[in-house]
């Protein structure tokens, strides 16, 4: 993974500090796979998967590895890692995560790296309770980009998901009973409780994370899906 990163400068630095996740490379070493969400979901998962995995032990004692910050928790049980946004919600919080967070994957030279974020979401005609697999997140234009204006030019990136692992954790959904699954877009848009709002109620948020979380997987060529759980039917 070191030479697929599209920063140059990475491997030059004596040692790239991770300010919000309060790790550095000279002390941590983590192959590791990353499970995203909420920090008590991620902790619960956590142990769910120490118990799947049947590792020893009850995983009770999982350990926040993130635990001189207060920005973010991080938890690894065998081969799987879970981060949560511990502050903050929408494209900034995790935008801030991801990019510390993958240059972590870059610095441990981890290979096939599957990374499924977990949450919740508003549905167009979607029972609540359903879990919707996205395979493309468009915005508020029902495009499948994600602009960001980078110095004096506005990049557009594709939010184009990954198809193949999309259809499988569909499959594999059918095997669980009493589970309806489908796979579908997810739309990225904004939110009510800001300082500022320029917007009806009728246009509030369905989802506030998935432009970037795809956009940044693609170009960083990381397998991505994201899984969520309907909570409101528009």
């Amino acid at each position: 993974m070191a030479s697929i990163l599209p920063n140059p400068y990475l491997d030059s630095t004596d040692e790239d500090i991770h300010y919000h996740l309060d790790l550095g490379t000279k002390t941590h070493n983590l192959p590791f796979v990353c499970v995203g969400g909420s920090p008590n979901r991620m902790r619960a998962f956590a142990m769910f998967m120490h118990k799947e995995l049947r590792l020893q032990g009850d995983g009770e004692d999982v350990k926040d590895i993130c635990t001189g910050t207060d920005r973010y928790c991080m938890f690894k049980t065998g081969p799987v890692l879970f981060i949560s946004l511990s502050y903050g919600i929408g494209i900034p919080s995790i935008s801030i995560m991801l990019h510390e967070f993958i240059k972590l994957l870059h610095h441990a030279r981890c290979c096939d790296v599957i990374i499924i974020r977990i949450g919740t979401s508003g549905g167009i005609g979607i029972a609540p309770g359903s879990v919707v697999i996205t395979d493309t997140a468009v915005d508020s234009f029902f495009q499948p980009r994600f602009e960001q204006v980078i110095l004096d030019n506005v990049v557009t990136r594709s939010t184009e998901l990954d198809k193949e692992l999309a259809e499988e954790l569909f499959n594999r959904s059918k095997e669980i009973p009493n589970f309806p699954t489908l796979i579908g877009h997810t739309m990225c848009q904004g939110r009510l409780d800001r300082a500022l709002c320029s917007f009806s109620k009728e246009k509030k948020n369905i989802e506030m994370e998935s432009t970037v979380f795809a956009a940044m997987c693609g170009v960083c060529a990381l397998k991505g899906i994201s899984s969520l759980v309907i909570k409101q039917k528009f």
